[in-house]
């Protein structure tokens, strides 16, 4: 296949028109703030959805991580002669990088996937445009509520991986190799920092919170109202939302640790 000049500038202006089209998406769910809040029931029932029902996957992948994170900083550090930095290690691998990550990817692949598809589903079957026959805003009433929910439920979900993942790192390090209890928890207390390194977590998650909800309530208010068009929004979401959460945290770490 030849590509023209002509094909690659259309190409182009498409990309950029999509880009405009999120960031007027973005800014109006941002404006509906308050209004959103204000109905707090509807962002309640989606932080069930989004988030309870995320929350097992999330606890076990986050218990297994710890597992292998206690095992391979063990080994790792027994060379050093550390091994009772153990506890520091597993949480600061967590609470930094891991944690936040991971839950991000989690999300989008479990939760972005339903929003992209419900919206989308929405879509196909002409609900959304009822609403608007009946002067009802789509983005106010279906778009907004499961945005902020997305955006509450992620730091909430991270916080959930990281604990689980310290006790699944306590396990392994203190139950199955032997090591010392008490300081497996003072090197992890006196070695992380609430503000510097828990708090540079929680600002990954929420980043990653509103980039996640975002791209898949986009593409599935974006997609063809066929059932092709919502499978392909559905693997864009889960393509576009992984990708976008690995280059924000490389973003975002350089920026924290240069600071």
């Amino acid at each position: 296949m030849i590509w023209r000049p002509s094909d690659i500038g259309y190409a182009l202006r498409c990309k950029l028109a999509d880009l405009g089209l999120g960031a007027r998406l973005l800014l109006r769910l941002v404006m509906l703030t308050g209004p959103t809040l204000r109905r707090f029931g509807l962002v309640r029932d989606q932080i069930h959805f989004l988030g309870n029902y995320s929350l097992a996957i999330i606890a076990v992948s986050g218990l297994f991580v710890g597992f292998v994170l206690g095992l391979q900083g063990y080994y790792t550090l027994q060379r050093y002669g550390s091994s009772e930095a153990l506890g520091q290690l597993v949480t600061l691998s967590l609470v930094r990088e891991l944690g936040p990550v991971i839950t991000a990817l989690l999300f989008a692949g479990r939760a972005g996937t339903s929003l992209t598809a419900e919206i989308g589903l929405m879509k196909a079957g002409e609900q959304l445009s009822a609403m608007e026959m009946m002067a009802v805003d789509p983005i106010a009433r279906i778009l907004a509520p499961r945005f902020w929910a997305g955006v509450i439920a992620m730091p909430v979900l991270a916080a959930v991986f990281s604990a689980v993942g310290v006790i699944g790192g306590w396990v392994v390090g203190v139950l199955l190799i032997g090591l010392d209890s008490g300081s497996f928890w003072s090197q992890m207390q006196g070695g992380v920092d609430v503000w510097s390194d828990v708090g540079n977590g929680v600002i990954k998650s929420f980043v990653f919170g509103v980039t996640v909800t975002f791209i898949a309530l986009y593409q599935g208010f974006e997609a063809k109202a066929t059932p092709e068009g919502v499978s392909r929004a559905t693997t864009r979401t889960v393509v576009v939302a992984s990708l976008s959460v690995l280059g924000l945290d490389f973003i975002l770490t350089t920026l924290m640790f240069s600071i």
